[in-house]
């Protein structure tokens, strides 16, 4: 790989985890869930399917994205557990896009893997961050599993399965992603 693909790449990157950051900041208080019971929905969970589409740019845009909105959002007084968040929700986004892209390259129909991309984001975020909610406001795991996957599932399967469908058209993301590749 060249240097110029290289840039390419980082600046994909960079941009990916830009828009996922500001998505999760427009969505105000309810991207962060501050107590317990109360739907998380961060818009920028529609990216966790980029994976399919762009496994470098993807994976590591929304992973550098939520690493970084928790620790903007720390900053702004938005998110409370920001600095506990940071580690630990960037790890299980990290496992969700890794599983993601791993359903990418499966044989499956598009259509199948739009479906199937959503449920990592889903189960991991919900038992992780809801682990990481029941330990911190020490209120019953079931319930903080509850409110992070709904809203997970909420956003990935709407937004995130119409930026598939439209990525997926015509070939777009070869003119979006350095390291593209077709998701069905």
């Amino acid at each position: 790989m060249n240097a110029k693909n290289k840039t390419k790449i980082l600046v994909q990157i960079s941009l990916i985890g830009a828009l996922y950051t500001v998505l999760t900041l427009v969505s105000g208080p309810l991207a962060f869930g501050t107590s317990a019971g109360i739907i998380q929905l961060r818009l920028s969970e529609a990216l966790t399917l980029l994976p399919l589409f762009s496994p470098v740019v993807g994976l590591w845009g929304v992973t550098f994205g939520c690493f970084l909105s928790n620790l903007v959002g720390f900053l702004m007084g938005t998110n409370m557990l920001g600095l506990i968040d940071a580690p630990i929700g960037t790890l299980a986004t990290l496992i969700a896009a890794l599983l993601t892209y791993w359903i990418g390259k499966s044989g499956l129909p598009a259509v199948g893997k739009f479906l199937l991309a959503a449920v990592p984001p889903v189960l991991v975020n919900g038992l992780v961050v809801g682990l990481e909610l029941t330990f911190v406001y020490h209120t019953p795991f079931a319930l903080n599993f509850f409110s992070v996957a709904v809203g997970e599932a909420a956003v990935c399967y709407t937004l995130g399965m119409l930026l598939c469908t439209v990525l997926n058209r015509n070939s777009f993301y070869k003119s979006i992603f350095a390291d593209c590749k077709k998701a069905g």
